[in-house]
């Protein structure tokens, strides 16, 4: 089978769907990877890298997209490269199906299958297909040194001739990858870190990375799916705008990592809070592109209001362009080789990770979710 890796067109993303050296294992495995030219550049990998992998170097998308029976992408795809692709071709890229039904429509009528990474179910043995958690890892960690670096004092305690430097105080909202790895990469450098969560389960994974959960009382009846929560009450979110107001006065770094699937992002920092902190203190909203956690953050912007500086990049990952594509290229591999070899793929519908992430197939949308999201979006 032709596999195609398209460069990149969404705008600030620098990352890359195969690396050199996954190229070469493919190709190993039977596969033939057409590389558009210029495709790892952003991430420093070189079209001769791709060559010396046994990749072959095509001039443009349109080339790649053509001939191949499989298209591997970091970005959902848009309708002029859908209308590229060879018809009853497959797709693995992250699409957040749905939010996008116009993509998952043009899908449908070119009956191409498509897998989502972003829908791969997190089990263990998907482990390694886990893009989630590979980039929400880094980001967490990138977070924190945007913090650090807009922030106008350091992290550690330092005792000092000329005085005590007290520790800066890091405040984590949500405790999944990205909150938990935002935590250790704080503690690292030295910060006092406190996190709060909807999920009581990771009072423990917060305090053995050394920090302090803020419980909020209720939490007990938060819904979850797949280690994010999926509902969560206008009450409960009160009660934790309460825990956190007093809390928030105290933090130089507010890190923002929450999302709900299938809704906007939840607004855990209002306005009024940002007046209540301290003058040169930071704000870094990783969820900033699905609505944002911070009342006034502005997408990919950094902005200071209130005497706050707000961090709303959408694309941490992004930022660790080498990393990203080096766990992302393995991740999205390992998904392609369970579910298929050189000769096709094997449609095995009801195993749990062919179930899990493929949502279209040959002409129809048969991700449960997905129908769910998008048949309550047209009432």
């Amino acid at each position: 089978m032709k596999i195609a890796v398209p460069k990149e067109t969404k705008p600030l993303e620098r990352r890359v769907a195969l690396t050199p050296d996954v190229v070469k294992s493919l190709q190993k495995a039977g596969f033939s990877c057409l590389i558009e030219t210029g495709a790892g550049e952003a991430s420093y990998f070189s079209d001769e890298s791709y060559q010396l992998a046994g990749g072959t170097i095509v001039p443009n998308a349109a080339t790649a997209l053509a001939e191949a029976d499989v298209v591997l992408k970091v970005n959902a795809p848009y309708l002029d490269d859908i209308a590229l692709m060879k018809e009853g071709s497959v797709l693995i890229s992250y699409l957040y199906a749905y939010t996008i039904p116009e993509v998952v429509d043009a899908l449908k009528r070119k009956k191409i299958s498509a897998f989502s990474m972003d829908a791969v179910p997190r089990i263990s043995r998907a482990q390694k297909m886990d893009a989630l958690s590979s980039q929400a890892n880094l980001a967490g960690y990138k977070s924190v040194l945007l913090g650090a670096n807009a922030l106008g004092k350091i992290f550690p305690l330092m005792m000092t001739a000329a005085g005590t430097i007290t520790p800066a105080r890091v405040l984590v909202f949500g405790a999944g990858v990205a909150g938990l790895q935002a935590i250790a990469t704080a503690k690292r450098l030295g910060a006092v870190v406190e996190a709060t969560d909807v999920r009581p389960e990771t009072k423990e994974q917060v305090e053995s990375l050394g920090g302090r959960f803020l419980q909020v009382e209720g939490a007990e009846g938060v819904k979850t799916e797949g280690g994010y929560a999926r509902e969560v009450s206008a009450d409960y979110l009160q009660k934790q705008q309460q825990l956190i107001k007093d809390r928030i006065k105290e933090a130089d770094i507010a890190i923002t990592t929450a999302l709900v699937i299938g809704k906007k992002a939840p607004i855990l920092i209002t306005e009024e809070m940002v007046k209540s902190m301290k003058t040169g203190s930071v704000i870094v909203d990783m969820a900033v592109e699905s609505g944002g956690n911070c009342e006034v953050s502005e997408m990919n912007k950094t902005v200071v209001k209130h005497g706050v500086t707000i961090i709303g990049e959408s694309n941490l990952p992004s930022l660790l362009p080498v990393n990203a594509s080096e766990l992302y290229a393995k991740n999205i591999s390992t998904l392609l080789l369970h579910l298929a070899n050189k000769d096709g793929f094997k449609w095995e519908m009801d195993e749990d990770v062919t179930k899990g992430s493929l949502i279209t197939y040959q002409g129809e949308l048969v991700h449960p979710f997905t129908k769910e999201i998008l048949a309550k979006s047209k009432v």
